[in-house]
């Protein structure tokens, strides 16, 4: 082969190197911003038998489906039924009770499902009285929940922000424990959640712009008489706690953060979900011109470069300032537990770490009397002194 035959056909192997692995990062871009779709009906009722004197359901097994604990099967053609824990499994199967099943025919052979860990669909359903209200933001109404507590009320608030791509039905879970000790909850949408309004192209930001949202929830909160406020955050929800909580506007008011699973570095947390869905954890670097660089951000559909670096509370933790407890499945294949470990090693003073057996977002389902009592014990006591 002549010399500028080789040169040529390296030169040309390399570019489609490079044409490759820019398209594959500018494609994780766009499935990490794309608005929140419909759910993965990825399971089918196999079959529907009685354990001693209840009702159980088969399904496929996975790492999902034989997880301990309690979780909501949600039916395709409509319809969700609640269940209990294993009672049986093999290699290929495993049997849950049922709990309930609404509408009561709901369970029925063959049916597709999706899994999820929202186990309450809505505030009725988690035994909660709510009025529904309006939140202004900066690009319109946003639809919240407004949940006032049965007894001892006290003049401090919790406001919960849910995670990406998940309803706020999602973080009910929490309420539930607020409104035990005495707190108002306010229940956000934010922009582009398929609950709150639309903004530009309907793409998330992660976080970037869903933060002036959830600040514009805390002034509602603040105005309508909230001394002392705890932001309860889910996920990508706790980096934008993280973030409203070091905003001096609020310096005083904010005084506790209880976060679930919660992103504290962007890059690990890309890297993480490359690696759950296939593909080796470095590609996920391939997405952060995409993210970052002006003039490839448009391309991805997005109005602005994300400052991600903002959100990386490992390099930022000196400056965290209100105490805040992190609840973390140690095997979150979406958000590393290693992040959460190093906060905690790196700020003892304010920084508490739980950890449960479950994947992510899921400590609740697996053990909920545990969640509830460690979350439950952090808003009692300090928010009553104050």
């Amino acid at each position: 082969m002549r010399a500028d035959a080789w040169v040529a056909g390296v030169t040309g192997f390399a570019l489609a190197i490079v044409a490759g692995a820019a398209t594959l990062g500018f494609v994780i871009a766009r499935k990490l911003t794309a608005p929140p779709s419909g759910r993965d009906y990825n399971l089918k009722i196999q079959d529907i038998v009685q354990h001693e004197d209840h009702t159980a359901v088969v399904l496929d097994r996975t790492s999902a489906t034989a997880a301990p604990g309690i979780y909501n099967l949600w039916l395709e053609d409509g319809g969700w039924v609640r269940l209990g824990p294993v009672v049986a499994q093999d290699a290929g199967t495993v049997t849950r009770l049922v709990e309930s099943a609404e509408p009561e025919d709901a369970l029925r052979l063959g049916r597709r499902a999706s899994w999820s860990g929202i186990y309450y669909r809505d505030p009725a359903d988690a035994g909660l009285h709510a009025e529904d209200v309006i939140v202004e933001t900066p690009v319109g109404p946003a639809p919240a929940w407004l949940i006032r507590p049965t007894s001892n009320a006290t003049n401090a608030w919790a406001v919960h922000i849910h995670g990406l791509s998940s309803p706020r039905a999602g973080t009910l879970r929490g309420v539930q424990v607020a409104a035990d000790v005495g707190l108002t909850s306010l229940v956000v949408t934010y922009r582009n959640d398929r609950e709150g309004p639309t903004a530009g192209s309907g793409r998330s930001t992660l976080g970037a712009t869903e933060t002036d949202d959830v600040r514009a929830a805390v002034r509602f909160a603040i105005a309508r008489g909230a001394e002392r406020i705890v932001l309860f955050g889910w996920s990508m929800g706790g980096a934008i706690a993280l973030q409203v909580a070091a905003d001096l506007e609020f310096e005083g008011i904010i005084n506790r953060l209880i976060l679930d699973s919660p992103v504290l570095d962007w890059y690990a947390t890309i890297e993480a979900n490359c690696a759950r869905a296939g593909l080796p954890p470095h590609v996920g670097r391939l997405t952060r011109p995409w993210l970052q660089w002006s003039a490839l951000v448009r391309v991805v559909g997005l109005e602005s470069a994300l400052a991600l670096d903002s959100y990386d509370w490992i390099t930022r933790a000196k400056e965290l300032s209100v105490p805040t407890l992190i609840l973390h499945g140690t095997d979150d294949t979406s958000s590393p537990t290693a992040a959460a470990r190093r906060l905690a090693q790196l700020r003892p003073d304010i920084v508490e770490l739980e950890t449960f057996r479950a994947d992510h977002a899921l400590g609740w389902n697996t053990d909920p009397t545990r969640w509830g009592r460690l979350t439950g014990a952090w808003l009692a006591g300090p928010l009553r002194e104050s």
